[in-house]
C-alpha cells in the first residue's frame, strides 16, 4: 500500500515532465534526428553505389559543394523563385483580403473557392498545369492562338520555365496569405477608421496610414510562413520539370535530391541541405526581427 502511495506521489510530483515525454520523443524522432543525421552525413564521404564504406572527411564535402558550378546557380534560382512568388502573393493576398473584408453577396462562396488550391495535392497540381502549359495540346496556347497572340513552350523553354513555375505557386498559395490577412483585418478595432472618416480621409489615405500599419505584423507573419515554404519548394518543380529543361529550373532542393538519390553522393547532397537550412533560418529570423519592430 505504501509502495503504491509512493508511486502515486512520484507521478504527481513529476507529471509536468512525464506528460510531455511522448510528444518530445516524436519531435526528436521526426525533426531533430533527421537534421542531426543530415549534418553528420555532410561531413562524410559516402557514395552508396561505389561499395566503399562511409568515411569522415570533415569540410571536404562543403568544399566540393562550393566548387560545384550548378550549386550557385541553384541558390540563385531558389532566391529568385522565392522572393518573386512571396512578393506577388503578399500584394495579391492583401488586395483579396481587402475585397473579402467588405460585405457583398457570394462572399462565403468566394472564401470556399479560395480554399480549393490549398487542399489539392501539389503533384496533382503539377500534372494539371503541365497539361495546361503543354505547347501542343495545352489550353493556354490554344487561348493565345485564338486571340492571335504568339504561343510559348512554357515549362519546356529554359527562358520561360521559372516564371511559369512561379505562376503555379502564386495560384496555389496566394489564398493562404489572403486568409491570414483577412483574419488580421477582422480583429482590428473600428475606432481608428471612424476617426479617419470623420477627418475626411479617403480610402487610399485610410489604407496607407491606418490599415496597412495595423496589419503589418500579420502580413509579416504570413510572409515568414510563405518564405520558409517557398525556399523549400520541391514537389511542384519536380512534378512539372524535374529541374529541366537542362538545369534551368534546378533549385537547391532539386539539386540536393539529385545528389542524394540519383548520384547517391550523400556528403555533398547533405551539405546542400545544410546550406538550405541556413538560408531558411537567416531569412526567417530577419523577417521576424522586422515584425518585432512593427509590434513595438
Amino acid at each position: 500500500m505504501e509502495h503504491m502511495v509512493g508511486k502515486s506521489g512520484f507521478l504527481e510530483r513529476n507529471i509536468h515532465i512525464i506528460f510531455p515525454l511522448p510528444a518530445l520523443f516524436f519531435v526528436f524522432l521526426l525533426m531533430i534526428f533527421p537534421v542531426g543525421y543530415t549534418l553528420f552525413l555532410s561531413f562524410s564521404d559516402w557514395i552508396l553505389t561505389s561499395g566503399r564504406p562511409m568515411r569522415f572527411v570533415g569540410f571536404q564535402s562543403y568544399v566540393k559543394v562550393l566548387n560545384e558550378p550548378r550549386f550557385m546557380m541553384a541558390v540563385w534560382r531558389t532566391l529568385v523563385f522565392t522572393f518573386g512568388v512571396v512578393i506577388v502573393e503578399a500584394i495579391l493576398g492583401i488586395i483579396i483580403a481587402l475585397i473579402l473584408h467588405r460585405e457583398f453577396r457570394g462572399k462565403g462562396l468566394l472564401k470556399v473557392l479560395l480554399l480549393l488550391p490549398l487542399v489539392v495535392t501539389p503533384v496533382a497540381i503539377g500534372i494539371t498545369f503541365s497539361l495546361f502549359y503543354d505547347p501542343m495540346i495545352g489550353f493556354l496556347n490554344y487561348v493565345l492562338s485564338v486571340m492571335g497572340l504568339p504561343t510559348s513552350a512554357w515549362v519546356r523553354d529554359a527562358s520561360t520555365v521559372l516564371p511559369s513555375l512561379m505562376l503555379v505557386d502564386i495560384w496555389q498559395w496566394t489564398p493562404m496569405i489572403a486568409l491570414i490577412v483577412l483574419a488580421g483585418l477582422s480583429s482590428l478595432s473600428s475606432e481608428p477608421f471612424e476617426s479617419a472618416r470623420v477627418d475626411g480621409a479617403n480610402g487610399v489615405q485610410t489604407f496607407f496610414r491606418i490599415t496597412l500599419p495595423m496589419i503589418t505584423p500579420t502580413v509579416l507573419t504570413a510572409i515568414v510562413l510563405r518564405l520558409v515554404d517557398a525556399l523549400k519548394t520541391y514537389d511542384i518543380i519536380f512534378a512539372m520539370t524535374g529541374g529541366g529543361p537542362g538545369y534551368s529550373s534546378e533549385t537547391l532542393n532539386i539539386l540536393a535530391y539529385k545528389y542524394n538519390f540519383q548520384y547517391t553522393d550523400f556528403g555533398p547532397g547533405s551539405g546542400m541541405l545544410v546550406f538550405l537550412f541556413l538560408i531558411v533560418l537567416i531569412f526567417s529570423l530577419g523577417v521576424m526581427q522586422v515584425r518585432k519592430r512593427f509590434e513595438l
